[in-house]
Protein backbone atom coordinates (compact mmCIF):
# COMPACT_ATOMS: atom_id res chain seq x y z
CA UNK A 1 0.00 0.00 0.00
CA UNK A 2 3.21 2.17 0.62
CA UNK A 3 3.90 2.13 -2.97
CA UNK A 4 -0.03 3.27 -3.90
CA UNK A 5 0.37 6.09 -2.10
CA UNK A 6 4.21 7.55 -3.15
CA UNK A 7 2.68 6.90 -6.04
CA UNK A 8 -0.64 9.18 -5.88
CA UNK A 9 0.83 11.56 -3.49
CA UNK A 10 4.35 11.61 -6.32
CA UNK A 11 1.65 12.40 -9.12
CA UNK A 12 -0.27 15.52 -7.18
CA UNK A 13 3.14 16.65 -6.31
CA UNK A 14 4.03 16.93 -9.51
CA UNK A 15 0.91 18.02 -11.33
CA UNK A 16 1.28 21.33 -8.76
CA UNK A 17 4.99 21.82 -9.56
CA UNK A 18 4.87 21.94 -13.21
CA UNK A 19 1.76 24.32 -12.27
CA UNK A 20 3.77 26.72 -10.48
CA UNK A 21 7.12 26.36 -12.31
CA UNK A 22 6.97 28.53 -15.54
CA UNK A 23 8.16 27.25 -18.64
CA UNK A 24 7.64 25.09 -21.94
CA UNK A 25 10.48 22.89 -21.44
CA UNK A 26 9.23 20.56 -19.03
CA UNK A 27 8.67 16.85 -19.45
CA UNK A 28 4.73 15.81 -20.05
CA UNK A 29 2.84 12.38 -19.30
CA UNK A 30 1.48 11.03 -16.76
CA UNK A 31 4.47 8.43 -15.92
CA UNK A 32 6.77 11.50 -16.16
CA UNK A 33 4.69 13.96 -13.61
CA UNK A 34 4.66 11.05 -11.93
CA UNK A 35 8.48 10.22 -11.33
CA UNK A 36 8.92 14.18 -11.55
CA UNK A 37 7.10 13.88 -8.30
CA UNK A 38 8.49 11.07 -7.00
CA UNK A 39 12.57 12.84 -7.65
CA UNK A 40 11.17 15.21 -5.87
CA UNK A 41 10.35 13.59 -2.84
CA UNK A 42 13.57 12.28 -2.62
CA UNK A 43 15.49 15.41 -3.37
CA UNK A 44 13.24 17.20 -0.44
CA UNK A 45 14.04 13.84 2.10
CA UNK A 46 17.70 13.71 0.72
CA UNK A 47 18.20 17.62 1.69
CA UNK A 48 15.91 17.93 4.50
CA UNK A 49 18.24 15.31 6.33
CA UNK A 50 21.20 17.08 5.31
CA UNK A 51 20.15 20.56 6.92
CA UNK A 52 17.97 18.88 9.69
CA UNK A 53 15.01 19.08 9.08
CA UNK A 54 14.10 15.70 8.92
CA UNK A 55 15.73 12.72 11.25
CA UNK A 56 17.13 9.49 9.58
CA UNK A 57 14.72 7.93 7.96
CA UNK A 58 11.92 10.30 7.70
CA UNK A 59 10.57 11.16 4.86
CA UNK A 60 9.28 14.54 3.06
CA UNK A 61 5.30 14.90 3.11
CA UNK A 62 3.48 16.38 0.02
CA UNK A 63 5.04 19.98 0.63
CA UNK A 64 8.40 18.50 0.71
CA UNK A 65 7.81 16.38 -2.16
CA UNK A 66 6.19 19.79 -4.29
CA UNK A 67 9.14 21.76 -3.37
CA UNK A 68 11.98 19.37 -4.35
CA UNK A 69 10.03 18.65 -7.97
CA UNK A 70 10.32 22.83 -8.47
CA UNK A 71 14.05 22.05 -7.57
CA UNK A 72 14.11 19.62 -10.19
CA UNK A 73 12.10 21.68 -12.75
CA UNK A 74 14.44 24.51 -12.53
CA UNK A 75 17.39 21.96 -12.70
CA UNK A 76 16.24 20.56 -15.93
CA UNK A 77 14.89 23.35 -17.48
CA UNK A 78 18.95 24.57 -16.56
CA UNK A 79 20.52 21.64 -18.09
CA UNK A 80 17.93 21.07 -21.22
CA UNK A 81 17.95 23.90 -22.95
CA UNK A 82 14.97 24.66 -25.32
CA UNK A 83 16.37 23.50 -28.85
CA UNK A 84 14.08 25.25 -31.91
CA UNK A 85 14.38 23.56 -34.72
Amino acid sequence: MSILWTIVIGFIAGVIAKFVTPGTNEPSGFVLTTILGIVGAFVASFLGQALGFYRPGEGAGLIGAIIGAVIVLFAWGYFVKNKAV
